[in-house]
């Protein structure tokens, strides 16, 4: 069974749920930029890095469909004039007491500084926040990945403390900082930020 695409809009950026039509642009984009995301990729040591052929692009696409279906991750790819420009994902959506999930992203470098993954994140909390009521959201980045640490800096998310040895990348357990935001701080903050990054400038 085929599902209608999730659709989310930001200010210049769309988040869409990815399907094999996205396979060559992504593709395009993996390629160049392969140095630069590899190392800072989950992946246990002794095994290989993301498998990039059409193949196992369809089967990833399959799962994250699935996920959607269950409510436990939603994956986009993040879209900038139509052309593909990185991912997005929440995942590991816990609901009970708990009401939280983590967001992850990357960029193409080529259209890394220009805040097109900040308004990306900032439209995926609205929609995690007022649309799937998650309480919780939290963004783990190794300290010393300065790109990824602006975007959260841009954002104002809270630091929680560092996370020793928390994730294995690229073959190596590295630690993580933690930021987190809540449904009460979204609610606080939501006003500035949306109008900040999601809002038409006039």
């Amino acid at each position: 069974m085929s599902y209608a695409p999730l659709v989310l809009h930001g200010r210049r950026i769309i988040l869409r749920t990815l399907s094999e039509n996205d396979y060559d642009g992504w593709l395009e984009v993996r390629t160049r930029c392969r140095d630069w995301l590899q190392q800072w990729e989950p992946r246990p040591v002794n095994s290989t890095h993301l498998a990039e052929d059409r193949r196992s692009f369809v089967g990833r696409c399959a799962i994250r469909e699935r996920e959607r279906q269950l409510g436990t991750a939603f994956g986009f790819g993040i879209f900038l004039g139509g052309r593909f420009a990185g991912e997005l994902t929440l995942s590991s959506i816990q609901r009970g007491p708990l009401q939280s999930g983590f967001i992850g992203y990357w960029i193409d470098e080529a259209l890394a500084g220009q805040n097109i993954t900040p308004e990306a994140v900032v439209t995926l909390m609205q929609y995690a926040f007022e649309t799937l009521r998650l309480h919780r959201i939290e963004i783990n980045i190794i300290p010393r990945n300065a790109a990824s640490r602006r975007v959260v800096d841009k954002l104002g998310l809270r630091f929680e403390g560092v996370a020793e040895r928390y994730l294995e990348i690229d073959g190596a357990w590295e630690d993580h900082a933690r930021f987190a935001i809540t449904a009460e701080e979204w609610a606080e903050r939501a006003p500035e930020i949306v109008a900040n990054w999601l809002l038409p400038r006039d």
